[in-house]
């Protein structure tokens, strides 16, 4: 058994990881997204595309839809960069690769990493192993939710400035939490200074996911339910967006599968688009 200090990142992790390493190896360019180091990370060995869940035709939707959330984060970043914000939190950071694949973006930021401490003990020893590091301007920030920690009072004391602008990206979580914890996340999300913005994905109820991608949508709340991680909130957009004002932001709107799928995929040759079920609630003070 692992030591809790010292585990390995979980399945969900290491599964979204090697699904953007695969857009990069079967996936024709061009690519949405150019990741392999979250693969050099995971150290899966040789016969990790054998896996059930790595098949390249069956996974072809969900793999599409890992790539364009994390470069639709990654532009959100590079945006609010541009104009001034220094600051950039990653809530369940799991294998982000962000800081080591746009160094010439991220050591102009403070970047904070958020996840259990023993996934960041793990992370950090395999940043080292590989010779990435972990430079100053790249804070992992242990957080034991476990235990009831709180994120907000960890980040502070890793450093972060709640006095100053942020952008807070939280994907593949909301859909773990409870109603309540979800409204306590945007509640406390709405302290951040003005000028900051939080991305949240969230998953849609399966009467809203195209009807051709229902049965597998279903199949993915079965093994996760199944695996002891079941889906407790699904959210349509405007739930999500009653959501966001009732904890307390004004300026509210949601992003589509649609409008990712024009934006990054729109006339590839192989037809490659993100699947539905998965939608972003972008929150600004």
């Amino acid at each position: 058994m692992q030591d809790r200090q010292t585990a390995a990142p979980d399945s969900t992790a290491v599964r979204v990881a090697l699904w953007r390493a695969m857009h990069v190896q079967v996936d024709a360019p061009p690519h949405v997204l150019d990741d392999e180091i979250g693969l050099r990370l995971a150290a899966p060995g040789d016969g990790w595309r054998s896996r059930p869940d790595m098949d390249a035709q069956g996974t072809r939707g969900y793999r599409a839809a890992i790539v364009a959330r994390a470069r639709f984060i990654e532009d959100l970043v590079a945006q609010q960069a541009a104009r001034g914000v220094t600051q950039y939190v990653i809530l369940g950071a799991g294998l982000d690769t962000f800081a080591q694949r746009k160094p010439e973006i991220a050591s102009h930021l403070s970047v904070f990493e958020v996840d259990r401490p023993g996934a960041q003990a793990w992370k950090r020893a395999r940043l080292r192993e590989l010779g990435y590091g972990v430079p100053a301007w790249l804070r992992l920030v242990p957080v034991d939710f476990e235990a009831g920690q709180s994120w907000w009072e960890r980040l502070v004391d890793a450093g972060f400035d709640s006095s100053v602008p942020a952008v807070i990206a939280s994907t593949g979580v909301s859909m773990y939490l409870t109603r309540e914890a979800n409204l306590a996340t945007l509640r406390q999300s709405t302290k951040l200074a003005p000028g900051s913005t939080l991305a949240m994905t969230f998953l849609l109820p399966t009467e809203l996911v195209d009807p051709l991608e229902r049965a597998p949508y279903q199949a993915v709340q079965e093994q996760a339910r199944a695996s002891g991680t079941p889906f407790v909130s699904l959210f349509s957009p405007d739930a999500m967006l009653a959501l966001a004002r009732e904890a307390g932001f004004g300026n509210v709107r949601h992003v589509c599968t649609d409008e990712l799928a024009q934006r990054y995929f729109a006339g590839r040759s192989d037809g490659l688009r993100p699947a539905t079920g998965e939608a972003f609630l972008i929150a600004s003070t």
